[in-house]
């Protein structure tokens, strides 16, 4: 059997180990994401845009932290992981094993955000307009860290790029084990899509350079969070054609609808309708 080309994904998903406590990856990439959004604000902010102090928009970071990380969870456990819950309850605090739903995060966001409005006396879509063109460095930061956790992988394939992952193969080798059967190519038929960098790079960078520029200049009410739904929507369905179900998912109907597809549809369906209702809403805000 001839050697692999593909590459074998070996990368320790903790950063750093403190006596008992492990530092994973996964949670430092959130770290980053929120970063990533607070600088873009902060630079918005003095940039003369949304007119509100930089501790009211800190306000605002701190409720959409908490927004993504529950509703997140919680979305999970809701959309993909309530079986595993019902048999392990404490596997809902296990937040450092993965487990993150975009679309709960994002209603957590949208709650968050609600809630902070009401309390300035903004209108709702005026604050997500704002903040929707600082989310999608943060999806490119996460999902780099899916890719070094070795998780959401997508369905086999065997394109140059792809990826043999551990947790995607039928049976468990040791170290010593894996090394042996990559080099000789045995593990070939494993290679699959590293689906999280796709989505990183279209969810993140490319909806990251559409949403900046086309927030750069005063728009109407709810054409920039219309387009960030359409977008990302649009993006996440198309690779979920690419991405390997959940196994105690699969496919929902079809042979080929995910539960990713259906989460994402309104998404998709929303952004269109908040497009069409910005040009009704002629007047730009945000200058």
């Amino acid at each position: 059997m001839s050697p692999s080309a593909y590459y074998l994904h070996q990368i320790d998903p903790v950063a750093l180990q403190l006596g008992p406590v492990a530092i994973h990856w996964y949670g430092l990439t959130y770290l980053v994401a929120f970063a990533a959004a607070w600088w873009l604000g902060i630079r918005r902010l003095r940039a003369g845009r949304f007119g509100v102090s930089e501790q009211a928009f800190g306000d605002l970071m701190f409720y959409g932290m908490l927004g993504v990380v529950l509703g997140g969870r919680l979305g999970y456990i809701a959309f993909y992981g309530y079986e595993q819950v019902l048999a392990d309850p404490l596997s809902a605090l296990r937040v450092w094993e993965g487990g993150m739903s975009f679309h709960g995060g994002l209603l957590g966001v949208m709650a968050a955000v609600a809630w902070w409005s009401r309390a300035q006396g903004r209108a709702l879509f005026e604050t997500l307009d704002f903040v929707a063109p600082l989310i999608p460095t943060g999806i490119l930061s996460v999902r780099i860290g899916n890719f070094i956790g070795g998780e959401l992988w997508g369905r086999t394939t065997d394109a140059a790029w792809a990826v043999i992952f551990p947790s995607g193969l039928p049976l468990r080798y040791s170290a010593e084990e894996l090394l042996s059967a990559h080099a000789s190519g045995a593990l070939d038929a494993y290679a699959r899509h590293p689906t999280q960098l796709y989505e990183g790079f279209l969810e993140g960078v490319v909806l990251f350079v559409i949403l900046w520029w086309f927030s750069s200049k005063p728009r109407s009410r709810y054409a920039v969070s219309g387009l960030f739904a359409l977008g990302y929507g649009s993006f996440r369905f198309a690779v979920e054609f690419l991405r390997q179900p959940d196994a105690h998912l699969g496919f929902l109907a079809f042979g080929w609808l995910t539960m990713g597809m259906l989460l994402s549809l309104p998404l998709v369906l929303g952004g269109i309708a908040l497009l069409a209702l910005s040009r009704r809403n002629s007047a730009p805000v945000g200058a």
